[in-house]
């Protein structure tokens, strides 16, 4: 990864307050009193070499409702804000195919799809819709992926992809059976995009995996992973729903009309 990314962008869309004890697996087992806190949602943009790539799409608003998770700007507006047309997007990287990440594909029908070999097979396969996979996903949006795939827009790799621009994408497994990360290369130095290879920040600090599971010993590999690449200088940690990213990158867009949902991601200026 040789050429800088020039941008960044983590658009906080949707939030709910939950509890440890319904977010993480076994919280029992810690043996520390329940306590409710804030869990954000995000998608994301890279913008580089002349192309703008979206990372995943959000959530779609009645679906979050029906789930009980507040829309704090619907993701289509979002990217319009920023000047990016869902209908004319040539590339949408997808992290996984839960709900809240893949719950707009409709609006991208020009673009082609990236994910992962496993995650795609899996998502169609035959035990993708047993409750404990299922409940997670959304039955017409699984049917969109497929209907992307059916016109051959659908791009699928296993372990790592270059697409470009010092952007690659690595297969880590764990939440789902084809998770992936994003590695983005920067000013100053690299931007780790963890989607749901970590969720919160506590889940790497304290060795603690999100309730959600697909495979336990690659979620703790992702973990892993994730302490390796981020343990030098210069490498920035963006989990994928922890409040605590707005902290820890305190610049927001400009002139958008929802400049404080914007974070920019920028190695730099990263508070840890």
């Amino acid at each position: 990864m040789n050429s800088a990314v020039n941008e960044v962008l983590a658009v906080r869309y949707g939030t709910r307050v939950t509890t440890r004890g319904e977010a993480y697996l076994n919280w029992h087992v810690y043996g520390e009193p329940d306590e409710s806190f804030r869990m954000d949602y995000f998608f994301w943009v890279v913008r580089g070499g002349g192309r703008t790539t979206v990372v995943d799409c959000g959530f779609d608003p009645e679906v979050g409702a029906r789930r009980g998770r507040e829309t704090l700007v619907d993701p289509v507006d979002a990217l319009r804000a920023l000047g990016v047309e869902p209908a004319t997007v040539d590339r949408l990287v997808v992290s996984h195919a839960h709900y809240d990440h893949i719950g707009n594909l409709a609006h991208f029908p020009s673009a082609e799809i990236v994910l992962t070999a496993r995650e795609l097979a899996f998502w169609t396969g035959p035990h993708a819709g047993r409750v404990q996979f299922a409940h997670s996903t959304e039955a017409a949006e699984i049917a969109a992926l497929v209907k992307a795939r059916d016109e051959g827009r659908v791009t699928t790799f296993s372990g790592r992809c270059e697409v470009g621009d010092g952007f690659a994408l690595v297969e880590v497994g764990g939440h789902t059976p084809g998770q992936l990360i994003g590695r983005i290369t920067v000013d100053g130095g690299e931007v780790v995009l963890a989607a749901d290879a970590l969720h919160f920040y506590d889940e790497l600090t304290r060795d603690r995996p999100f309730f959600v599971v697909a495979d336990l010993e690659a979620m703790y590999a992702g973990f892993d992973t994730l302490r390796e690449l981020t343990e030098r200088p210069g490498r920035a940690l963006v989990a994928g729903h922890d409040a605590d990213v707005g902290r820890r990158f305190p610049g927001r867009a400009e002139g958008t009309g929802i400049d404080d949902l914007v974070i920019r991601l920028d190695v730099r200026e990263e508070i840890r």
